[in-house]
């Protein structure tokens, strides 16, 4: 069983999937800061709010009541289309690395020395 598990796990797709969750994580945290850190205070600034995570709708009255926070929710969203657009400009730029290596002519196969032996012996006959 153990010797089935090292199978699996070292398969290349498996690997390949690990690391690519790993760098999604990262890349997400980076859009994050990105999001939070760079882009909101701007926008939070033009609203005339600080922050868009401060805003919030409360739903009783006092410190402990609770609250809906929308503002979390819009940095969510706009975290979130920074990621799919990334993502989108990854996969275009793939996708065309891709079809402009399909469009290369492919180079017709080399024939076999014996085949070019034969082609030369006909070449020979044929003068004759």
């Amino acid at each position: 069983m153990l010797k089935e598990f090292k199978e699996f796990a070292m398969r290349g797709n498996v690997v390949d999937m690990a690391v690519g969750i790993i760098i999604g994580a990262a890349f997400g945290k980076i859009v994050s800061s990105l999001v939070s850190d760079v882009i909101m205070p701007p926008i939070g600034m033009l609203m005339g709010s600080v922050s868009f995570s401060e805003l919030a709708l409360a739903l009783g009255e006092g410190e402990g009541a609770a609250t809906i926070n929308y503002g979390v929710f819009i940095d969510t969203i706009i975290n979130f289309l920074i990621v799919a657009f990334a993502i989108f400009m990854l996969i275009k730029g793939i996708n065309s690395l891709k079809k402009k290596e399909e469009e290369k002519p492919a180079e017709p196969p080399k024939p076999s020395a014996e085949e070019t032996l034969l082609t030369e012996i006909r070449d020979l006959l044929a003068k004759q």
